[in-house]
């Protein structure tokens, strides 16, 4: 949303096209209120001209940018490009729809996570990419406003098995793998497969639907890259084939998820030019990579990003954070966790800053307007410790095996092809509960604590990355004897994945399940669970154990709606009572009325709030479609669990809760200061 009073809506659309094609336009055009019956006055078409972002002998792409009054009533709008043909789409039709909320409400959002497969994995067993048909089915009932991408939006990981990466990853010396050259002529085939790759994926039904009708926002995560990237050791991360492949996916990372243009060359062992970075990222320009090539000289135009203040350490770019309005009470904050990432690091310490600074003042500007933030992370925040697992992985026993993978492939699943440590410690290693990432991870919550506390506004999680769903929560410890509603240190971290990557097993979802201990923050003052959720299994169909009510290890997305309030003639709104006196949270403990206990006895899987009361099935919020609640003005989540992966129609069963805005904070002393040594310590290790 703009600074213009906050009544117009800001997106985009992308199209590629062969080179030397006219430049295209676009029409666009209101179709009244989305229900057919509200009138509403708005501007009726507008023509806007393409922008060329990139061409060069093989295809361009054209950005159209798009601004659309906000009105009295949600507004179904239309865009068309004539006279173009669409060879893949099955919808052959130039015209595409889609929905913005009214001037008055928020955004409903929909949030997926790994929507891609990993290698080896048999596609056909998991019927392809079949849950986007329930989250077309569930936009048509009830539109989304935009749909959030929590990493992984493509699996890039192939270009190893059957692209040009094939040759370099059969070397066997790890050594010679990691001093392999990234000339030109590589990096030129790489960066056709990477173009190839997201062309046939973005035109796969039936995402390419869905992709055409609801507004995305994305961040990206390894997969986007190639499995693992960031995670390895830093001697091999920084191998130029590495360096290499992480600036190719930057680029069409840029086009193809953001709409903006890419850096104007990447790096190659070749090219003087290439080879170091600037404080811009990739210090110059490749002639060789220039030929009969154009590129928008405005890579970073998107007023929504917050760009870093130096390049990452293996992708030699600036990254790339988001901050925008989500309708008239949401904000949104993606912080960019791949560009920056070392195996000890997820985010420079000015990174942080930089976000930090720019969700301070954009609160200050809305005036207690914003009452819920949505922040999204590539990987959960609150989610059990495998520490006892990374010990083992780290420890001395591992080296006799890794030893006999070397000379003789023994057990060779269990290392990866790459720098030929344990293939599960990459993953391991990418979650904030590593050890590498607790003093990092600490820093943040308590940061998100304080911007609560400041401005009273509930921060909620977006996680994805381990394929299964679950829900999350921080909260203040039961000395502190807060009420949820009223307590800054609640936050609830939705987990979702994977949308199309096939889940783990039933023992791993069982195994984190019993490992859903009462963790305490090192404040001193939070602690977090997962909540039980799963109240029974989907569609009556097992997929963990009976007694595991936290972990759903099955494909889902989720859906998030902001609850009414009441409102006055004069378009204030008003939350309605809640349950309790004066405003105070009732839980049960049997679910029947009357049967309460106090905040102190409270265990933390159980409900911590009214919202959280009845979560599962029969939750209000879970057929991810209802704006009705027991939290008014908060918001409710629903998790879409897929109930048979053979069923082609990707029907699901929902899950709900509902989490509440944030009442005024008046003791904000409850925080301790920012440390400055926590962020030095970061430093070193970095």
């Amino acid at each position: 949303m703009s600074e213009e009073g906050n009544h117009f809506w800001h997106g985009s659309v992308l199209l590629v096209t062969k080179p030397g094609s006219k430049r295209p336009s676009l029409e666009l055009k209101s179709l009244g209120a989305w229900d057919g019956r509200t009138r509403v006055s708005s501007s009726q078409w507008q023509v806007v001209d393409g922008l060329m972002l990139y061409s060069d002998p093989d295809k361009t792409f054209w950005r159209f940018t798009l601004r659309v009054p906000l009105v009295e009533a949600e507004a179904k709008w239309q865009y068309t490009i004539p006279n173009m043909k669409f060879l893949t789409d099955v919808n052959k039709s130039p015209s595409r729809e889609f929905v913005v909320p009214a001037s008055t409400d928020s955004m409903r959002i929909m949030f997926h996570s790994c929507n891609g497969f990993s290698v080896g994995t048999d596609e056909a067993f998991w019927s392809g990419p079949v849950l986007w048909n329930d989250v077309v089915r569930t936009h048509q009932q009830r539109p989304f406003h935009v749909m959030i991408g929590g990493g992984d939006q493509i699996y890039n990981d192939s270009i190893r098995v059957s692209g040009p990466l094939q040759e370099w990853t059969a070397i066997t010396s790890p050594g010679k793998r990691k001093d392999y050259p990234f000339g030109e002529d590589l990096r030129n085939r790489c960066d056709k497969w990477y173009y190839e790759n997201y062309r046939k994926w973005y035109s796969a039904e039936p995402f390419a639907t869905a992709n055409g009708q609801i507004p995305q926002i994305n961040i990206w995560d390894d997969h986007d890259i190639i499995d693992g990237f960031g995670s390895y050791t830093d001697h091999f991360m920084r191998c130029p084939v590495f360096r290499g492949i992480g600036g190719v996916a930057f680029k069409y990372y840029c086009l193809f998820q953001h709409h903006t243009a890419p850096p104007v060359s990447t790096f190659t062992t070749d090219a003087p030019t290439t080879m170091e970075a600037g404080v811009g990222g990739t210090a110059g320009a490749d002639p060789r990579q220039l030929k009969d090539t154009y590129v928008y000289n405005r890579t970073a135009d998107d007023p929504s990003w917050i760009v870093g203040k130096r390049p990452g350490p293996y992708v030699e770019e600036r990254s790339r954070s988001l901050y925008m309005r989500l309708g008239r009470r949401i904000a949104f904050c993606g912080i960019d966790a791949r560009t920056e990432r070392t195996r000890k690091q997820v985010n420079y310490p000015d990174t942080y800053d930089m976000i930090f600074n720019r969700l301070h003042n954009e609160f200050k500007a809305a005036r207690g307007e914003i009452k819920h933030l949505i922040l999204l992370l590539g990987v959960p925040i609150a989610y059990p410790r495998l520490a006892w697992l990374e010990n083992i992985l780290t420890s001395p026993i591992i080296a006799p095996i890794r030893l006999l993978n070397r000379r003789f492939g023994f057990a060779g699943g269990f290392f990866n092809s790459f720098d030929g440590g344990v293939d599960l410690l990459d993953d391991l290693d990418d979650h904030y509960t590593a050890r590498h990432h607790k003093a990092e991870r600490r820093e943040l919550v308590v940061r998100l604590q304080r911007l609560a506390a400041e401005f009273s506004i509930r921060v909620t999680i977006l996680g994805g990355d381990v394929h299964l769903s679950a829900i999350g929560r921080f909260y203040s410890t039961p000395a502190d004897n807060m009420d949820a509603l009223e307590d800054p240190r609640y936050m609830a971290n939705i987990i979702s994945s994977a949308i199309t990557n096939k889940p783990p097993p039933k023992a791993v979802a069982n195994l984190l399940a019993r490992r859903n201990k009462i963790h305490h923050l090192r404040d001193g003052n939070t602690d977090e669970t997962l909540l039980n959720m799963f109240d029974k299994q989907p569609g009556g169909q097992m997929k963990g154990a009976d007694w595991n009510h936290c972990t759903m290890p099955s494909r889902n997305y989720a859906c998030i709606t902001e609850i009414l309030e009441e409102q006055t003639n004069n378009g204030t709104h008003h939350p309605q009572p809640t349950n309790g006196v004066n405003g105070s949270v009732t839980v049960n403990t049997t679910g029947k009325p009357g049967k309460s206990r106090p905040r102190s006895d409270i265990d933390g899987r159980t409900p911590l709030h009214v919202g959280e009361e009845g979560a599962g099935t029969e939750h209000p919020a879970a057929n991810g479609l209802s704006n009705q609640g027991p939290l008014p003005g908060g918001l409710n989540v629903a998790i879409r669990v897929e109930i048979d992966n053979h069923d082609p129609e990707g029907k699901t069963e929902g899950y709900g809760m509902s989490s509440k805005f944030l009442l005024a904070v008046t003791n904000k002393s409850l925080f301790p200061a920012v440390k400055k040594c926590v962020w030095q310590f970061i430093r070193n290790l970095g």
